[in-house]
């Protein structure tokens, strides 16, 4: 486990790339940067801060036996590329077909975000996502799809603004190909 810096140093820091960007951290204007730069950390990584666990108690039980896809569809989300510490904002598209356990909607969406409140690749990102609904689901099958728009690919490096980049992961029951032709076909 990382010991995580005070706030202190974490404020020195964002002074310490003002001057290196070229600026003078003690101008008038850019005295409350450092504290508005941690205080917005926080926020954007506030993912590492929650855990799975906390999502299992706000299941319900699956007293009709529902066997059908339940997808949620468009989840906006952002996130921050591990490579430059640059965004990528995107949407998520999440589905599993219940077992025992239906997942609420509110706790889907919060699945996106706990993982996308971190330092992530799209493709990690995907990955723990469909990981954590099977886990909190005890899921049949889980599919997920992401798209996003990287900062590090748009407003820097090879300047592409309208690329869009596309992952997927399919587990359990959606790997069998009727179940994954219903997916891809419904969202």
């Amino acid at each position: 486990m990382v010991k995580k810096p005070t706030r202190e140093a974490a404020e020195a820091a964002v002074k310490t790339l003002i001057a290196w960007a070229g600026d003078d951290p003690t101008r008038k204007e850019l005295l409350e940067t450092p504290k508005r730069v941690v205080k917005s950390y926080e926020e954007y990584f506030s993912g590492y801060d929650q855990k799975i666990a906390s999502e299992i108690d706000k299941n319900f039980e699956n007293s009709k036996d529902y066997d059908d896809m339940v997808i949620l569809k468009e989840i906006n989300f952002e996130s921050y590329c591990e490579h430059h510490m640059v965004p990528m904002i995107g949407k998520a598209t999440i589905a599993y077909i219940p077992n025992n356990k239906l997942v609420g909607l509110s706790v889907m969406a919060r699945i996106v975000d706990m993982f996308s409140k971190r330092l992530q690749i799209q493709e990690r990102l995907t990955i723990e996502i469909a990981e954590a609904l099977n886990q909190l689901a005890n899921a049949k099958g889980v599919g997920v799809v992401i798209e996003s728009s990287h900062h590090c690919l748009t407003t820097r490096g090879p300047h592409k603004p309208s690329s869009i980049m596309q992952t997927s992961h399919l587990m359990g029951c959606f790997i069998q190909e009727n179940i994954r032709k219903e997916f891809w076909g419904r969202i």
